[in-house]
């Protein structure tokens, strides 16, 4: 009998035992964990809202004048140079009065010649009789029409001479009146849109008013990102600021730059989020010809940089500056205090140090202080 109730005991505590050990025993959560390292931490603000890439010379092109296209010199994507024909418009009216207005000038020219001849013999023929009248040779009523016949001279040689210069400067406004009729490249850069085809008409604005271009005309040596930043951050940034700039054109990288320019004013288009837009340049000129304006585009400004410092994944950040350290299997909270900090990094002043394995898959409810865990240790690549 008492043989049997050992062999029960035994039993039951067997039984106790194994039902802790499976069904009462704490479960077990995978988690990753990363090792607080020395490195170093860098402090940034972003825009707001996607920025955009803009030029700096990037001209509408249109015409001063109405008429019909005859002529497209240039197409979209073509490179131009300063000075280059890109579009012309049917000038056979400026041609012909052009023409009309050099033979008008040739006229006038030797009008002036015969003008000019007669004025010139009547002056030679004044001083030889007033030679003659000095030894009462010739009358005093003979000098007198020899001096007005050379008056008369000088008067129709001066308005030849005006003629002339009336019919070069209707030459002048013709040409002018013809160059109205082409449409050139103010500077050196990319065709990005030709409004026009040959045969349609242009018509000129409206006084106080501006015609639609017909012609986009972009420099790409000009690019730059236009970025809005909150207004609460705009004190902190300057010209000179390095910065990093990340393109939608162009996944998955990230491209070095500089604060060129920081807006002076602050823009309330929107009451409850107001900006401060801020340009910045790529270091790589080569990339930044080939971006198209328009194009998305986001900045992070670097506003201090610490090259050694304890730091950790901002990812394993809790509210409040708290992490979840990875200790014997188990999660104990510790609290921390933080330096700078951006979207990678955070640095660490104090409460951990080097080696501590702080958790960064923070996004299940079970994992939190006393939890019972399967850490796996990662290498953390922002």
């Amino acid at each position: 009998m008492r043989r049997s109730l050992l062999i029960s005991a035994a039993v039951v505590v067997m039984s106790a035992v194994l039902l802790r050990l499976t069904v009462l025993a704490p479960e077990t959560i995978p988690v990753k964990a990363v090792r607080v390292e020395w490195g170093p931490v860098e402090s940034t603000v972003t825009n707001t809202k996607a920025g955009t890439i803009k030029a700096r010379r990037r001209a509408g092109l249109s015409s001063e004048v109405g008429g019909r296209v005859v002529e497209i010199a240039a197409r979209e994507g073509d490179a131009v140079e300063h000075g280059a024909l890109l579009l012309r418009l049917d000038d056979a009216a400026q041609r012909a009065q052009l023409r009309l207005s050099e033979q008008s000038l040739r006229a006038a020219e030797a009008q002036r010649g015969v003008a000019c001849i007669a004025r010139d013999r009547a002056h030679r023929e004044l001083k030889r009789n007033r030679k003659l009248a000095e030894k009462n040779i010739v009358s005093v009523d003979v000098l007198d029409k020899l001096q007005s016949s050379y008056a008369s001279g000088n008067a129709q040689c001066d308005a030849a001479n005006a003629d002339v210069e009336k019919a070069s400067a209707q030459i002048a406004v013709t040409q002018v009146e013809l160059e109205k009729m082409m449409l050139h490249a103010p500077f050196a850069g990319v065709i990005a849109e030709v409004a026009v085809e040959v045969g349609e008409w242009i018509t000129p604005s409206p006084p106080m008013l501006t015609a639609p271009a017909v012609i986009d005309l972009i420099d790409p040596s000009s690019l730059y990102v236009s970025a809005p930043m909150d207004e609460v951050d705009s004190a902190a940034i300057r010209a000179g600021q390095r910065a990093k700039v990340t393109i939608d054109s162009y996944p998955g990288q990230e491209f070095s730059g500089e604060v060129v320019r920081v807006a002076p004013y602050v823009l309330d288009i929107e009451a409850q989020n107001r900006t401060v837009e801020i340009e910045v340049e790529l270091d790589d000129k080569e990339l930044a010809s080939k971006l198209l304006p328009g194009t998305s585009a986001d900045v992070e400004v670097i506003l201090e940089v610490r090259d050694r410092v304890l730091r950790l994944p901002t990812s394993a950040l809790l509210e409040g500056n708290r992490v979840l350290l990875a200790n014997d299997g188990r999660l104990v909270e510790q609290s921390v205090e933080v330096g700078l900090k951006n979207w990678d990094y955070a640095e660490v002043v104090s409460g951990v140090e080097e080696g501590h394995r702080v958790v960064t898959t923070l996004d299940r409810v079970e994992v939190k202080a006393g939890a019972h865990v399967e850490v796996e240790e990662i290498e953390y690549r922002p």
